[in-house]
């Protein structure tokens, strides 16, 4: 009888060790002010075989949704929160991805960009190399670079900031193996391009030097054919047309066409080295015999950017002197087919591309894929813990724990379908946005709501508002709700004011014009580069 129980425990415990070898590595990548459309597997001419390949072997989503800014959709990546339901930029409501894994016996490390409120060695990351603050010289970096919790300034004259994070990525899943060579790992990579300053490596620049003469009018229509053939999307959506603010290509002098083409080629050739990167560590993840049973995902944390902040524009990209950057001409070439950019709530701020491959996880059948069930940066938590076979903290020392608002993407990897979010609350500012079902309720800088069919109008061309009125009203007094809980559990969150939606006229308009021009005065030319929120 004893050698029997023995016999069982360690059947047991050989169980248990064996269920812990099989449960995934996670690599989860965050690309920068990227737009739906920047990958070459999402409709661009940018080339991004090793990214392509991903998707090709993996399993593309069309409707995923991010928060339409850089430190909120980081705090819901990290979370599985909204962003002032985790308390911000301090998380002080919630726990990490590396803080649940961590315990859970995963190996963490963390490179690139934090923005938020401590260090990623404060809050699980057990490695960490990268920069604390919102944005940074790509070539000569800032005085918040850290290297696990120390501060860090050893740059040389071919220091790059995309190349860096691959470097430490690398060495940091070698170190990894070898102190805990039976233990899973979770890397977080955060890159900083392709945010501005435009900061290109030469050679990449060259690539694409002459590639957008023809201007974005031409190019948003090449890459719309692209995303039709590659069904990203239905027929009956129509492309969302140029700004008004945008003059036509043709319009433009000669010289405004060459400065306009030129930081266009940068913007691409920091895309380019994205890719790169990513190709070298899947070639390593090979080597070390990780790569089958790692899941990849592969994400940005809001739409393409339209801010114009360029200074040092006589310098080449290539020189640490330059601060050049795009603006909305082709921002909105990035964000095809969708409407505005970074910061508003309409399609063109929150969406984003995101690959998942995991060649052990994601059923045979749905490789190579288009999914179109909606996903939000809320579900990368719900995921991480559903693979790694864990749960959510009922409690954490120090922390009043919110409940998780996301819901795992594994069901999706293997083909089904996936019981959708009840709805999903979206503000920054006053941009906001609900999505129930089919229907989003939408409205940018306090202009009256709009209504929109999701399934039959995902571009946001055709606003039935004045049609469902009953709807509109019914969704607004839930965006309300959210909007309250949100106000009254934030700590760091907007004044009420400027969270909350005006009340509107029988006929529609906002109360008092409705346009937030107050609100727009107090914010005009105060946006920080570093620390935009």
């Amino acid at each position: 009888m004893k050698k029997l129980i023995q016999l069982c425990f360690v059947l047991t415990a050989t169980a248990l060790i064996t269920a812990a070898a099989d449960r995934p590595n996670i690599v989860l990548i965050m690309v920068d002010d990227l737009g739906y459309s920047d990958f070459g597997c999402y409709g661009s001419e940018i080339k991004t075989p090793n990214i392509d390949v991903l998707a090709e072997g993996g399993l593309r989503f069309s409707r995923f949704y991010n928060t339409a800014k850089c430190h909120s959709s980081r705090v819901s990546l990290l979370t599985g929160l909204y962003c002032n339901q985790a308390g911000a930029e301090s998380l002080n409501r919630g726990v990490t991805i590396a803080e649940v894994l961590g315990k859970a016996g995963y190996s963490t490390a963390m490179v690139g960009k934090w923005h938020l409120h401590k260090e990623p060695t404060d809050r699980g990351f057990g490695k960490y190399f990268g920069h604390l603050s919102g944005a940074t010289n790509f070539f000569t970096g800032d005085d918040t670079f850290r290297l696990n919790g120390k501060k860090w300034d050893d740059f040389d004259d071919d220091f790059y900031t995309t190349d860096a994070w691959g470097a430490y990525s690398k060495q940091f899943l070698g170190e990894m193996l070898e102190e805990k060579p039976d233990a899973p790992f979770f890397l977080y990579i955060a890159h900083n391009a392709p945010h501005y300053p435009l900061h290109v490596r030469q050679e990449d620049y060259d690539k694409y030097s002459g590639r957008y003469d023809r201007g974005w009018d031409v190019i948003r229509t090449e890459r719309q054919e692209k995303q039709r053939k590659m069904n990203l999307y239905p027929e009956g959506w129509d492309l969302a047309p140029r700004p008004k603010n945008v003059p036509e290509w043709d319009t433009l002098s000669n010289e405004g066409k060459g400065w306009e083409s030129n930081r266009m080629a940068a913007f691409a050739g920091m895309v380019d080295r994205v890719d790169q990167v990513t190709g070298d560590l899947v070639a390593y993840l090979k080597e070390q015999g990780k790569y089958e049973n790692t899941l990849i995902l592969i994400c940005s944390d809001n739409g393409a950017c339209p801010f114009d902040r360029t200074r040092g524009k006589d310098h080449d990209p290539w020189n640490a002197e330059s601060y050049w950057c795009y603006d909305t001409g082709w921002s909105h070439v990035g964000n095809t087919p969708f409407r505005l950019h970074k910061q508003n709530q309409h399609q063109g701020g929150i969406s984003s591309p995101m690959i998942a491959h995991w060649p052990a996880g994601i059923a045979a059948e749905e490789r190579g894929k288009i999914t179109d069930q909606v996903g939000h940066l809320i579900d990368f938590m719900a995921t991480a813990i559903d693979v790694a076979e864990t749960e959510y903290p009922k409690e954490w020392p120090g922390i009043e724990l919110e409940p998780l608002q996301g819901k795992s993407l594994v069901p999706i990897f293997q083909g089904e379908t996936r019981e959708p979010h009840a709805d999903l609350y979206f503000q920054f500012a006053t941009n906001r946005a609900i999505r129930q079902g089919k229907w989003k309720l939408v409205s940018h800088r306090r202009a009256k709501w709009e209504l929109y069919d999701m399934e039959a109008d995902g571009t946001e061309m055709h606003d039935l508002a004045d049609e469902k009125p009953e709807l509109v009203e019914k969704l607004a007094k839930r965006w309300h709700e959210l909007a309250e809980l949100d106000r009254l559990k934030a700590q760091n969150a907007a004044p009420v004011t400027d969270k909350e939606p005006p009340l509107l006229k029988k006929d529609g308009r906002p109360e008092g014009g409705g346009q937030g021009k107050k609100a727009n005065a107090k914010k005009k030319g105060k946006e920080k580069e570093s620390g935009a929120k």
